[in-house]
């Protein structure tokens, strides 16, 4: 009985692909799809031919640095974000992110200085370390087709959800549900917080 079961769950674990290590390709293929764009639509952005492109998100072309430019141009995000973090040990890539070769992600000219603290871009979800800096706020409302979770780590935040005032102190967490948002840092200190976005936006 223990023999067949132990062969159930084996042939259960064959039917799946293994899990394959992030690559620049699968991380701007992911990117590309939170963008909602098709193949086709990214490689007439690019003046490039989709079997190019194809073969760039299958790690079989290596795009040149102008090349990672135009492709983040296009896809509204950054260079860094794409091909900025520090190649990782063979037995920890795809799993463990040091502190010390987190992606940095977003602009930093509201005050607002983002790491990526997920291995890659390649999940349902991303999670980021972001750290307010004093007197600095977004500049503009935010509304994205996203469920995010925050948990402050430290320091005090202020939060608009909706048109309502929050204020968020360490060991609070929040959510927003395709909202409204701003953030505003009024304080001497600095906050830091953990915050989970699904699906990706970066």
């Amino acid at each position: 009985m223990l023999k067949s079961i132990a062969i159930f769950f084996m042939e259960e674990s064959m039917r799946h692909d293994p899990p394959v290590p992030a690559t620049l390709g699968a991380d701007i293929r992911a990117v590309r799809k939170s963008r909602g764009l098709t193949l086709s639509e990214l490689a007439a952005r690019l003046g490039r031919s989709v079997g190019w492109l194809s073969q760039v998100e299958r790690d079989l072309s290596q795009p040149s640095v102008t090349d990672l430019r135009h492709i983040a141009a296009a896809l509204d995000t950054t260079v860094s974000l794409l091909f900025g973090q520090a190649p990782a040990p063979a037995h920890e890539a795809g799993h463990i992110v040091r502190a010390a070769s987190r992606r940095p992600v977003g602009n930093r000219d509201a005050g607002l200085i983002e790491e990526l603290l997920s291995p890659d871009l390649t999940d349902d979800f991303e999670m980021v370390h972001s750290t307010f800096l004093p007197h600095s706020r977004i500049g503009e409302r935010v509304t994205r087709p996203t469920q995010e979770l925050g948990y402050l780590i430290s320091g005090r935040l202020d939060l608009v959800i909706s048109g309502r005032r929050f204020t968020i102190h360490p060991g609070d967490s929040f959510r927003i549900r395709n909202e409204p948002f701003e953030w505003i840092n009024p304080y001497d200190e600095p906050a830091v917080a953990i915050w989970v976005i699904a699906p990706p936006v970066y």
